[in-house]
């Protein structure tokens, strides 16, 4: 049995109207890339790439999205990505451009360069604060995301009820 190869390609969806990234669903962005492979490399190219093409990940939250498709084609998924000017939803256009970050061999190589991305999207923009207050209304947020142990769960712990 012959195993094919695939590449992921890790893009930042970057829009202007934040209802945009509300509004992403896989279906609809895989249609968007598929429409624009089709207007850029035609019949052939869309028959290459629509092999093994698929939204693997999609956050809406932060925009990011990690298609898949065969190791043959991938050039032809890259050179069409640009060419994605909006993403259609609810019969509403937002408009819209995906920004390639990272092209892997597997998924665990692109998690770990969107680990190391965001490390430098944050030092970036902790530098860019122009006060403390900012400063420290990003570091608050930050802190805020990370899971701590609730005080209520080491006191029942204690009461001795068994």
């Amino acid at each position: 049995m012959v195993r094919f190869k695939n590449r992921y390609v890790l893009c930042e969806v970057v829009s202007e109207d934040p209802r945009c990234r509300q509004c992403i669903e896989d279906r609809t962005l895989g249609l968007a890339v598929r429409d624009a492979i089709a207007r850029l490399h035609g019949d052939y190219g869309l028959a290459c790439c629509s092999i093994s093409f698929t939204v693997k990940y999609l956050n809406a939250y932060t925009g990011t999205v990690l298609l898949r498709c065969r190791k043959d084609s991938y050039g032809l998924l890259c050179s069409a990505l640009p060419f994605v000017r909006y993403l259609e939803s609810r019969a509403q256009r937002y408009p819209c451009f995906l920004n390639t970050l990272h092209v892997g061999g597997t998924i665990r190589t692109c998690q770990k360069f969107l680990i190391q991305y965001n490390r430098t999207q944050l030092l970036r923009l902790l530098q860019n604060c122009t006060t403390e207050e900012e400063r420290q209304c990003i570091q608050k947020s930050l802190l805020s995301c990370f899971l701590t142990e609730e005080q209520s769960q080491s006191g029942d712990e204690d009461d001795g009820t068994e």
